[in-house]
């Protein structure tokens, strides 16, 4: 057992789930030594960031209107741009893929933190969406091993 390689791999994938599977071939680890790492670090991830999101973006809303109110009070005018380049794309793909798109692709496109926060935003009162995470973390996990082993 390379404990050094799951460990590597699982933590790889709590940040950035879309090129943690490219180093499971250089550590020795076979192909379902690699989708077990990278889904286990994925959900470890996943689970904190999507049932701490309320938090998060509570903690964002109260920054940004902490810095409006030393602005106003300053006497400047603080003009946040609130619909930026990001939130076009995380707009585009929630019209376009849906529920299960943002659930299966956010995490794996965007980054699983940010992914998760996006997706308990948009459908976090629906009880299955975490379950749909899940699933796309496994289908992903797969993919993406699949393609550093067999094409790489």
């Amino acid at each position: 057992m390379n404990w050094t390689g799951y460990i590597t791999l699982a933590s790889v994938a709590t940040i950035k789930f879309m090129f943690s599977a490219i180093p499971g071939p250089a550590l020795g680890l076979s192909f379902l030594e690699t989708v077990g790492s990278i889904f286990t670090g994925g959900v470890i991830s996943a689970s904190f960031f999507y049932f701490s999101g309320e938090f998060f973006m509570k903690r964002a809303n109260d920054k940004r209107r902490k810095l409006k109110q030393e602005a106003l009070a300053k006497g400047e005018f603080l003009d946040i741009k609130i619909f930026s380049r990001m939130n076009k794309g995380i707009v585009k793909l929630k019209l376009r893929f849906g529920k299960i798109g943002i659930c299966f692709w956010a995490p794996f496109l965007l980054s699983v933190p940010i992914g998760s926060i996006v997706v308990a935003k948009f459908y976090g009162k629906y009880s299955y969406t975490f379950f749909y995470v899940m699933i796309g973390m496994l289908i992903n996990s797969f993919l993406t091993s699949f393609i550093v082993y067999v094409f790489v």
